[in-house]
């Protein structure tokens, strides 16, 4: 559609700023313009509103990097969850699949990413600080690596091990039951759930 004609300047502005969202082409981002158009000016302000809210007041939780509408996120902040054993994961998406699965009662740490020198993602670039200023208070028992099964996954998964162990933390992986090459947050509620009740011991073999 580079080269379609637009009969409104604000028009073709609101359509080209849909197409900047992942997966959304310049044809699906015209139909979705053009349903906003035909809604109700309540629901498109209702619709603007969530987007400037999100914008402006969402935050990322001081303790584990989750969304949050506080500075400590709900799960962080709950006595009744177990904060001895943490869940590192690679984003919020990742949070969202294991809490779907009502499996796990323990926290997490979301690094924002996966070591990936092709990509120019470092060490430095994820919040793996953060992570090791748990590990010092020593108040974590179990950190519990929940990466994408996918060379990524596993460079990470490693280097943290390694980088960790000289504290004394029980070091454990999600069960292979999600398949190699895997992304987390697109295995089924009940194999992930099932990865994690039957978690394996990590180290150098089970890469």
């Amino acid at each position: 559609m580079s080269d379609q004609q637009f009969p409104s300047k604000i028009l073709e502005n609101a359509v080209n700023e849909f197409a900047k969202l992942p997966g959304i082409g310049k044809k699906t981002a015209l139909r979705l313009v053009l349903f906003l158009l035909k809604q109700e000016k309540e629901s498109n302000y209702r619709f603007a509103d969530a987007i400037t809210t999100l914008s402006e007041e969402i935050k990322y939780c001081k303790s584990c990097y989750n969304i949050s509408d506080s500075d400590i996120c709900s799960i962080c902040s709950n006595p009744r969850r177990d904060h001895s054993i943490v869940c590192v994961v690679e984003n919020v998406r990742d949070v969202m699949a294991i809490e779907n699965t009502h499996q796990y009662q323990g926290i997490y740490h979301v690094l924002g990413g996966l070591i990936s020198p092709m990509d120019g993602t470092g060490p430095d670039d994820l919040t793996i600080a953060p992570l090791e200023e748990k590990l010092k208070k020593g108040e974590v028992k179990e950190i519990i690596f929940a990466l994408s099964t996918t060379m990524e996954g596993d460079t990470t998964n490693f280097f943290l091990f390694r980088k960790f162990a000289s504290y004394d933390v029980k070091f454990t992986t999600i069960a292979r039951g999600v398949a190699i090459g895997d992304e987390l947050e697109y295995a089924d509620e009940v194999t992930l759930g099932r990865s994690l009740v039957d978690r394996l011991p990590f180290d150098k073999e089970a890469l």
